[in-house]
């Protein structure tokens, strides 16, 4: 805890020294984790209300190319902003990328081992010797590979499919997806007149985490610390709206991002509402229980101080 506190002063510090003029509007990159979505809503709703203005602020969002984009962008310092997830932050600092949490967007895990509720899969153990797909490449590969350990699944053969989550499952390229959201791919699935089953990871042996985070890097701490605590703020002033009027601000994110399906956006929202963050701490206790975790079983190497990568006000 000591060091936490010393790493807040040292950053105050820089922060002071660094601040942009009174009045001045700051400009901040934030790559997304995927392409736009209402897990992202409460960015939008922020930007569409002026809370990002009031904090002085200018946001540019950028969709990702590749599933894997963002933290690298945001450790190298591309951009100020990361969406991005506990594990995946996790296996980064047990890599030596000096990144830091500093927000969270969604608070409980929405991640599942996804299939087609026809391929009579019952239990993880099923998909022994199958085809499993995976979207994030250095996280739901390496999440799988946990998955599997902790629920006897073997001889599987673990492919990367990027965005096309439910192409590769309804041309029968794999037989499950490590990767996709309980609360959007099935409802896009519904839409599409296919039925989903999945495998929550939290029921199957996975802790409790943190979705979708804020990253940036230790550096960009230092140099916008007050942009990035304003960022913070507009955030869970977003999410507060959103609790007070679900519909408008449903209306505000389709504002933002016009080119969704509305009707595939807004079921996903329904189911989506229950796990945005109710706050802005940060669980250091939740986090080291996870690094426990992803130490027992592989996922990283080496034993990760979470206190090094998670921002304390």
């Amino acid at each position: 805890m000591k060091s936490r506190a010393k790493l807040c002063i040292i950053v105050t510090v820089f922060a002071a020294l660094l601040a942009p003029p009174a009045g001045a509007v700051q400009e901040l990159a934030l790559i997304l984790d995927w392409f736009p979505n209402v897990d992202h809503l409460p960015i939008y709703v922020a930007r569409q209300r002026g809370y990002f203005a009031d904090e002085g602020l200018e946001l540019n969002i950028i969709s990702p190319s590749e599933t894997a984009d963002g933290l690298k962008m945001a450790a190298s310092g591309n951009v100020d902003i990361a969406v991005s997830y506990q594990p995946q932050t996790i296996i980064a600092a047990a890599r030596g990328l000096e990144v830091v949490v500093f927000a969270r967007l969604i608070e409980h895990p929405l991640t599942t081992l996804l299939f087609l509720k026809d391929k009579g899969i019952k239990v993880p153990a099923d998909l022994t010797g199958k085809k499993i797909g995976y979207t994030v490449p250095g996280l739901m590969d390496v999440l799988l590979e946990a998955f599997a350990k902790v629920n006897n699944v073997r001889d599987y053969e673990a492919i990367n499919v990027g965005f096309a989550i439910v192409q590769s499952l309804t041309a029968g390229k794999v037989d499950a997806v490590m990767g996709p959201f309980k609360t959007y791919e099935t409802v896009t699935m519904a839409h599409k007149g296919y039925q989903a089953d999945y495998f929550e990871l939290e029921k199957w042996g996975i802790p409790d985490y943190d979705e979708l985070i804020f990253i940036t890097s230790k550096k960009n701490m230092q140099i916008k610390y007050t942009a990035l605590v304003g960022f913070r703020r507009a955030i869970d002033r977003a999410i507060a709206a959103m609790r007070e009027s679900p519909p408008q601000a449903f209306e505000d994110y389709i504002k933002q991002v016009p080119e969704a399906d509305r009707k595939i956006e807004h079921d996903a929202f329904q189911l989506t509402q229950p796990y945005y963050a109710a706050s802005q701490d940060l669980d250091i206790n939740r986090w080291r229980r996870f690094s426990d975790f992803a130490l027992k079983y592989g996922l990283i190497d080496k034993k990760v101080n979470v206190a090094d990568i998670l921002w304390e006000d």
